[in-house]
């Protein structure tokens, strides 16, 4: 892992603590922010071309069962398979901090949704819970493999969310905004909490994999 467990605690309560703010200014200017309206604006209309179909994926795998079970139990055997024992309750204990954090900022919030939503949403627009997943997807990953690749792939999946969120009227610039810190605070917490064993299962990895290059040599 890239980080120490110091930092990594201290960035997810910094990142939580940020989301938290966001939504309290969401209450006290009730009104969408200036950026909220600007990118609001600035989004082309919803069309049938390759946006819109973008977009409708997006909505299908950032939520629902796919959100809930598929990614989640999916990634979590491909870690177990991989020998990542530790890193697979690692990252599903990670995607359900994430969505506990994005239900209770939910409900604490309540804040309106942009109107002519074109998919099923549920109550509260921010933060974004298809951001907070797909943020908490990917930089649990992240934390597993520490590769400036994986860092990159991180960012674009993030961005690419609250792209489609956006464009779907599901949410505000700012929504999306605060589900990508609730998303990465809850990974770094957790990472946090289970460096040990993760950095235990990093360590054993390694010597197994010394083990096999060292018989294939001889």
């Amino acid at each position: 892992m890239g980080m120490s467990r110091r930092a990594m605690l201290w960035w997810g309560i910094g990142l939580i603590a940020a989301a938290a703010l966001l939504g309290w200014a969401t209450v006290l200017h009730r009104d969408p922010f200036p950026i909220d309206t600007w990118w609001a604006g600035v989004l082309p209309e919803a069309d049938a071309g390759v946006r819109l179909w973008f977009s409708l994926l997006l909505d299908r795998i950032g939520g629902g069962w796919w959100a809930i079970l598929v990614f989640p139990l999916g990634i979590g055997a491909f870690l177990l398979a991989t020998r990542h024992r530790w890193g697979a309750l690692y990252f599903l204990v990670a995607t359900a901090a994430s969505a506990g954090f994005v239900q209770l900022l939910k409900q604490l919030y309540s804040r309106q949704r942009p109107e002519d939503i074109l998919v099923v949403v549920d109550h509260g627009s921010f933060p974004s819970g298809h951001v907070a997943n797909a943020a908490t997807v990917v930089f649990a990953l992240w934390v597993l493999f520490p590769r400036w690749w994986m860092a990159t792939v991180a960012v674009i999946w993030t961005l690419s969310m609250a792209f489609a969120r956006t464009y779907l009227s599901a949410h505000w610039a700012s929504d999306t905004a605060g589900g990508a810190l609730v998303g990465a605070g809850a990974a770094l917490i957790v990472a946090a909490l289970l460096n040990a064993r993760l950095l235990r299962d990093r360590d054993r990895i390694a010597e197994r994999r010394e083990q096999s290059e060292r018989l294939a040599r001889s």
